[in-house]
């Protein structure tokens, strides 16, 4: 039976209350606080979630999977495995008859024995790759050596003319070595008014600091890390970068890129800096102030070589669909990366990346979702299930969508993004990673509250989440994107025991071969967070408007600019 009245459903639903006992009110609540307020059905209760979720998760998160890395026996398995789930589900695929969208991928492996050399007239040091620092590529080629690199420290590495921010200005770093802060002067410094505060902007993001080195001209970029305004570990540097590295296949082998990326762990930073007769937090501290001048590293220059194991192939994004009956080409994305670290043979012991919270749980909860709107009557707009690939190499399975889209990008509506669900059990609060961005913010508020939740600010704006998942590579086009997650506030235990599991997540499991599936964990928050997304998106299937960005966001006029489209 579908209801698709609203006034129809609060009745019934209420009446259907009033004739419950409390306990079974209580239960008949899980299923209808997960009914929208808007042309839903009725649906299957929250339980019947959190065992859909434990059934995914186990097998995605199996060592039969090993970690689920692009291009191996791994992703084969998770990509069937998706297929064979929609098929069952009765739901089309999404690519002019295929589940799959063929993203072509170079797999880098770099040598481990690497090391790092320093020389000048007074220091000479060697660094070894894992331990003191990680050195890498994004050529696509055989070796890449850099010798004799003069050595400048440039702080956070930033040119922002909108914020008059230049830490290149006056200086020619071509081909040479720079030296570079992670996160940016808002962090560094607290000050509200520079960048954004304690919140990363994406000039924070490791990413940047290599893409704007390069357009500098420099030969080797060096980022050093620290634990707080990284916001992560040491081990999740050296897990990531070590093992095959993944990146988009390109036509020029990315020769306009470093021929050198890589991190120094303060230790090493620290004895870096002492060898050039500078001080480190002497530096770091005047780099946060507006008008900082680059500094040359004495005489020093840098030496690594690097020897890489080549290998083209492809991966693929997976993609189902439930067509809109009267306005199919404008669609709803949701989407979740399914892929993790993968193997690493040369770790002892455990050396698989089985990646269960990271991303087995949203590529579970794709999977729910494609489970609730299997239940719905067809909506107006298109719903799609995107699992994509290579997240953790940088979002290249989004960022191979965003640019090569299978619907236009201009009629699409919304993207809600599913990254590392909430393990923990029910919260009462809802965090938006990036808030104050766009009107589905609005929608999520209607949907919390129907839920008896609240939105609460993100908590470690600091970390830049908003930059570090597939949601954005669809703002970078315009796509309006919202990334919420279950917040700290645990509905039995309170905010200093929800704080502390989220924390002993990011210390011990993160990106780390501690990220196994549990099956003790309380998914009743995450089958909550589910019922959110459903809600959203079934809203928006059945309207005929299109969220927009808030004035003053930096994606607006991307998307203003394809109005004339829709």
């Amino acid at each position: 039976m579908y209801i698709r009245s609203p006034f129809l459903l609060i009745l019934l639903s209420v009446l259907f209350l009033a004739s419950c006992s409390e306990q079974a009110a209580e239960e008949a609540t899980e299923t209808i606080s997960a009914v929208a307020t808007d042309s839903l059905s009725m649906l299957s209760s929250r339980s019947e979630i959190e065992a859909i979720l434990h059934e995914h998760i186990a097998v995605l998160a199996s060592d039969e999977f090993e970690g689920r890395a692009p291009a191996t026996p791994g992703e084969e398995k998770t990509i069937a495995y998706l297929q064979q789930q929609f098929e069952t589900l009765g739901i089309a695929p999404g690519n002019n008859g295929s589940y799959f969208q063929s993203v072509d991928v170079t797999e880098i492996i770099t040598d481990s024995s690497t090391v790092l050399q320093i020389q000048g007239s007074d220091y000479a040091a060697s660094f070894n790759y894992g331990e003191q620092m990680m050195a890498g590529t994004q050529q696509q080629i055989p070796s890449v050596s850099v010798q004799d690199s003069d050595m400048i420290f440039v702080g956070y590495g930033i040119v922002a003319p909108e914020r008059n921010w230049n830490d290149y200005a006056g200086i020619d770093v071509n081909g040479k070595t720079v030296v570079i802060l992670v996160n940016d002067p808002g962090y560094a410094t607290q000050d509200p008014n520079l960048f954004n505060g304690n919140a990363m902007t994406y000039y924070g993001r490791w990413t940047y600091k290599y893409e704007e080195a390069a357009r500098q001209g420099a030969a080797a970029a060096l980022i050093v890390h620290e634990t707080g305004p990284a916001g992560y570990g040491w081990e999740v540097v050296s897990n990531s970068w070590s093992g095959p590295q993944i990146g988009l296949t390109s036509t020029n082998l990315n020769d306009n890129l470093n021929k050198i990326e890589g991190w120094l762990t303060l230790d090493s930073a620290e004895a870096l800096f002492e060898g050039a007769g500078l001080n480190y937090q002497t530096l770091k501290l005047a780099a946060a102030q507006p008008g900082f001048t680059a500094v040359e590293m004495s005489d020093l220059k840098a030496n690594v070589s690097i020897e890489n194991a080549i290998r083209t192939s492809t991966s693929q994004n997976v993609i189902a669909t439930i067509p809109g009956t009267t306005r199919p080409e404008e669609t709803i994305i949701y989407s979740a990366h399914w892929d993790h670290l993968g193997l690493n043979t040369e770790m002892e012991g455990d050396n698989i990346f089985n990646g269960a919270a990271d991303n087995a749980s949203g590529t579970a909860g794709l999977l729910a979702l494609a489970h609730l709107h299997s239940q719905q009557a067809p909506t107006e707009r298109t719903i799609v299930f995107l699992a994509v690939t290579a997240e953790e190499s940088g979002l290249l399975g989004s960022q191979w969508y965003a640019e090569n889209p299978i619907y236009p990008i201009a009629k699409t509506v919304a993207n809600i993004n599913i990254d590392n669900m909430n393990t923990f059990g029910r919260m009462k609060d809802v965090v938006v990673v990036g808030a104050r961005s766009s009107e589905l913010e609005n929608y999520l508020e209607q949907s919390v509250e129907s839920q008896a939740r609240y939105i609460k600010s993100e908590p470690t704006p600091e970390r830049g989440y908003y930059y570090r998942s597939d949601h954005f590579n669809f703002a970078k086009v315009g796509v309006p994107a919202l990334y919420a997650e279950s917040g700290e506030d645990h509905a039995e235990f309170g905010i200093e025991y929800g704080s502390a599991q989220a924390q002993e997540y990011t210390d011990n499991r993160y990106h780390a071969v501690s990220d196994e599936y549990n099956p003790q964990w309380d998914l009743s928050g995450a089958a909550e967070d589910i019922f959110l997304y459903f809600n959203i998106a079934s809203r928006l299937a059945d309207e005929i408007t299109f969220p927009e960005w808030f004035g003053g966001n930096e994606f607006k006029a991307i998307r203003d600019a394809t109005s004339n489209q829709r």
